[in-house]
């Protein structure tokens, strides 16, 4: 862990950390055991924390990062999902409302068409009007006064103008027809030459008066004149309407849009993404601070083993029963001179007093590191069981998405279809005017959309198999260090007796003494569990047992008995009682110890057929 601290500073810690230590080195002994003592403490329960830094880095970098990865990708999903869902009602709202707006947006055309419509009839009529107020063709001087001052009214007036004008019309054909007559009696006169012959040859060229029959079309021109009856009021309504129109009237449609905010869900789901984010933040910073002040914690793991270290040193020289549980050589030099002395000796050690010591220079291992090892081992189940918890978790939720991923596959398909029609029939001027205006409600939209939630699906990973390899190896180098931390915990006691030899032989002698008392006391005892043993009746099963052993010898291969004494299995070294009537048995050693005599057959001693017991200080193995 990276500390804040200046180059300077860092540099007079390490001349004063070398200052101090090389005074320990010189001065105490007690600084040159702990310092000694950090190689094994560093394999052991102190050392392995160390390691318990890199299983939590492993599970924190592997499954947990793949679980965080995961959840990060579910938010995506949820968050895409949402998005989607406010982008199909946006798509929907749109699609119901388009023919609205076309309809909208072609009436303000139509306003537009219909004012240059308007001026496009009002120029139409001024040809109409000029038709009928030109005064070309006829002389209105020739209007037979009425007597009256009263203006005449445009249906009287176009009658009157189309009457002189068929009068006008009569009088130039009969100017016209008189003249061609003269023209052609001119030419035929100037073509025939012979006197009397052009005469008569030209003679009905002089029949110029027939034109004069022309002047009969008079009353037809008086009593049918093709104008209708209803022109004048017509004209004067049309007339009146067109100038309305090119004065008055004017189209102009307008609408306004407002914005409401009909798509709650959108502000919902971006609030929702917004939470979820800042609370996945949150967590994600607890945790990384969690995980920094867990290496700072590490960063000062050397202190913990030197303290630890010096601990045990401190204890090894002030506790003469701690860790005092090794038979050593000078613990066997002991006996082989008491052996030679013809007094008591302990080894080799009963089984139950094997049981509680360690003899190192034994590759296998005792009792006493066994109980240690499957504690330590056990203290590993937590961790085993979180990184099965997390990478189960994390398999589990992999599984979910992967399901969603591949069986969550929606594709939208949105086909909307709006047709309005309205037929204006007519052929008239209004007709035409309102087919131009209330035509723009004829509108036809088609929309066609076509998504998926391809984008929106997860993509969860899942762990490799070298993943899971790198997550579970500290775990498993955790477990090996507990298997082989016996080694480095009997190298202890050998560097302490290194450099305090005085002090490891008085701890010898003391163990050595402490289980002569015990040797003596646990005779007395095993003396009396087997009187009181011999005075009870036997049991039916231990009856059936000897009678079988009895009249089947073979079966003692099978049904093995064991020394009545210590309790180790029988061998054909065992020696039974000599008395037939006594089934007890007893090893080599035992029968020795107890000088050939049997205990649950011999005299009874009232002192013995009492309860007895003695406290008994245990050597402690020191984890």
């Amino acid at each position: 862990m990276p500390l804040d601290v200046s180059e300077t500073r860092k540099l007079n810690l390490t001349w004063w950390l070398t200052v101090m230590t090389a005074l320990g080195w010189a001065t105490s002994p007690h600084f040159r055991c702990a310092n000694l003592l950090m190689v094994p403490k560093f394999l052991g329960k102190e050392g392995r924390l160390y390691v318990v830094s890199f299983v939590f880095a492993a599970i924190y970098n592997g499954p947990v990062a793949n679980l965080w990865y995961n959840l990060m990708e579910t938010k995506r999903s949820m968050e895409c999902v949402v998005e989607l869902q406010v982008n199909h009602t946006g798509i929907l709202w749109k699609a119901s409302t388009a023919p609205l707006r076309q309809v909208m947006e072609q009436l303000v055309e139509s306003a537009e068409t219909l004012n240059s419509e308007i001026h496009n009839v009002s120029r139409a009529f001024v040809d109409l009007n000029e038709q009928v107020a030109n005064d070309e063709g006829y002389d209105l001087k020739q209007r037979p006064g009425t007597g009256t001052e009263r203006a005449p009214s445009t249906q009287e007036l176009y009658a009157t103008k189309t009457k002189l004008r068929c009068e006008t019309v009569i009088q130039m054909g009969l100017v016209r027809c008189t003249s061609h007559f003269y023209r052609m009696y001119k030419k035929c006169m100037a073509q025939v030459r012979l006197p009397l012959f052009n005469h008569l040859i030209c003679l009905p060229m002089q029949f110029g008066f027939l034109c004069h029959m022309i002047k009969f079309m008079r009353r037809w021109c008086e009593k049918r004149i093709p104008v209708d009856g209803n022109f004048g009021h017509t004209y004067d309504q049309v007339n009146d309407s067109v100038n309305s129109l090119s004065q008055e009237f004017s189209a102009s449609i307008t609408y306004q849009e407002e914005h409401h905010k009909m798509l709650v869900g959108a502000e919902v789901a971006a609030q929702l993404r917004e939470d979820v984010t800042s609370q996945l933040r949150q967590e994600g910073a607890r945790l990384g601070l969690a995980v920094s002040f867990f290496r700072l914690l590490l960063s000062f793991t050397f202190l913990f083993v030197f303290f630890s270290a010096f601990h045990y040193t401190y204890k090894y020289c002030h506790k003469i029963g701690f860790d005092n549980c090794y038979i050593t050589t000078y613990f066997r030099q002991i006996d082989a001179r008491r052996r030679e002395q013809n007094k008591q000796t302990l080894l080799p050690l009963l089984k139950e007093e094997a049981s509680s010591f360690i003899f190192p220079c034994k590759p296998a291992l005792q009792r006493p590191e066994r109980l240690h090892m499957v504690m330590e081992l056990l203290r590993c189940i937590p961790l085993l069981l979180f990184l099965l918890f997390v990478c189960g978790l994390d398999h589990f939720i992999f599984t979910v998405l992967s399901v969603i991923q591949h069986h969550s596959f929606i594709e939208y398909s949105y086909q909307t279809s709006h047709h309005l029609s309205v037929n204006v029939m007519g052929t008239s001027l209004m007709a035409q005017l309102l087919r131009g205006t209330i035509g723009a409600l004829n509108t036809s939209h088609d929309t066609e959309v076509e998504t998926s939630n391809l984008a929106c699906l997860p993509q969860p990973t899942r762990m490799t198999r070298q993943q899971y390899v790198s997550t579970c190896l500290p775990l498993g180098a955790l477990a090996l260090l507990c298997l082989a931390q016996v080694y480095p915990f009997r190298l202890r006691r050998a560097i302490a007796a290194f450099y305090f030899p005085k002090r490891e032989k008085t701890r010898v002698l003391f163990l050595y003494n402490k289980l002569l008392r015990q040797r003596k006391n646990f005779l007395y005892l095993q003396r009396g569990r087997v009187a009181r043993q011999a005075r009870q009746p036997p049991e039916l099963g231990t009856v059936l047992l000897r009678w079988c052993r009895r009249r089947w010898p073979w079966l003692r291969r099978c049904l093995r008995q064991k020394c009545t004494l210590c309790g180790t299995p029988e061998t054909p070294q065992h020696q039974p009682c000599p008395n037939p009537d006594c089934f007890a048995l007893y090893c080599e050693f035992c029968w020795k110890l107890m000088w050939a005599t049997c205990l649950a057959c011999g005299p009874a001693d009232p002192d013995l057929a009492q309860e007895s017991s003695e406290d008994e200080e245990e050597e402690g193995y020191a984890g």
